[in-house]
């Protein structure tokens, strides 16, 4: 009797098991979603062209010839670099000729002074020596600086697009010996129709992207946009890099503009993926997944389909819920679902 009692409980239990491992396996799978709050921002992308500040030509101060040029066309520079420099010579000799003449007069300045003080010279004599010692000094410090203008020196960073001359010849004051490319202030030219021109006012941040740095926001700012549109019904924006521009990026190179701009009108809104709302009776309804893995029917108002091809909801969800993304129209109402995640590219069959 006790034997028979045993097997039964077996039995039994072995039953449930097996009727709740059936159970398991006619839950319907479902994939899920999360409703998307639409932003209060639209973005607009616009294609751009990134250019130098500008072109500077420069040359020496004072004339001479050419000693030596350690730069070629095409170089990179950096503001300071020394470019190119003069046959010194001669003013080397200068600057040491005013300099014996001024250490003498100085040496000469002490003895004056005595002598001015014990009444030995006149006033407007010793006036004089002073003025003359002041002016050989002046004279001094400009021979000074025309030594200092044989070096020529980058005044900015940027490229080198043309040497004009060579080593060996003499070049006047002003002749420009360089044309550079500055780069230290690169500025993006981009053409914007007329509605985002109407709209500028709600733009709230500007960056852009390049092939070459990826998904990498650059961050821009707002230099000027033209009151006149050009024949083409267009508007010319010009932006200026919030920060030094990756070395990457140079004069003439694409680049997209995205303008991120207030639109009030779309507050609110939620978004979901077109399939997963079905129709019931005239209306729209979504499957929300419960805490139980239940599922039960929410009836929402749509207004149409954004740029996305998603739903937009204007009433009937938080955009805190979990909706069933997929299958919408094979569900009942407080079946029990079992969820699985999304197949991936590198999960095909969902093998992982």
């Amino acid at each position: 009797m006790k034997k028979m009692t045993i097997a039964a409980l077996v039995f039994l239990t072995l039953s449930a098991c097996k009727e709740n491992n059936v159970h398991q396996a006619s839950l319907r799978s479902v994939q899920t979603v999360a409703p998307e709050v639409s932003g209060t921002t639209a973005l607009k992308t616009y294609s751009g062209i990134v250019q130098e500040a500008h072109q500077t030509k420069v040359g020496f101060k004072t004339p001479g010839q050419i000693q030596k040029i350690y730069v070629k066309e095409g170089d990179r520079i950096v503001k300071g670099q020394l470019l190119a420099e003069l046959d010194s010579k001669d003013y080397q000799l200068g600057v040491e000729a005013l300099q014996i003449q001024y250490d003498q007069m100085q040496r000469e300045a002490a003895r004056m002074d005595e002598m001015f003080a014990e009444k030995a010279v006149s006033q407007n004599d010793y006036e004089k020596f002073n003025a003359g010692m002041k002016q050989l000094g002046v004279q001094l410090q400009v021979n000074k600086n025309k030594l200092e203008y044989t070096r020529l020196y980058a005044p900015s960073d940027g490229y080198v697009l043309r040497v004009n001359n060579n080593p060996s010849e003499l070049v006047d004051a002003g002749t420009p010996v360089f044309d550079l490319l500055d780069v230290s202030h690169m500025e993006v030219l981009c053409d914007v129709p007329a509605s985002q021109y109407v709209d500028r006012n709600n733009i709230i941040r500007y960056y852009g992207k390049t092939n070459y740095t990826g998904d990498q926001q650059i961050p821009m700012q707002f230099l000027s946009l033209t009151p006149k549109a050009d024949g083409n019904q267009l508007y010319q924006l010009r932006l200026s890099f919030g920060q030094t521009p990756d070395s990457r990026i140079t004069a003439g190179m694409n680049i997209e503009i995205c303008l991120q701009t207030k639109t009030p009108q779309t507050e609110g809104k939620i978004t979901v993926p077109m399939h997963a709302v079905f129709q019931r009776e005239g209306n729209e309804f979504v499957w929300v997944l419960n805490a139980d893995s239940t599922v039960s029917s929410r009836k929402v108002e749509m207004s149409g389909i954004d740029d996305d091809g998603d739903a937009v909801i204007v009433s009937g969800l938080t955009g805190e819920e979990t909706i069933v993304r997929a299958g919408a129209n094979t569900l009942q109402e407080g079946e029990k679902v079992k969820v699985i995640s999304v197949t991936t590219e590198t999960n095909v069959g969902g093998m992982l």
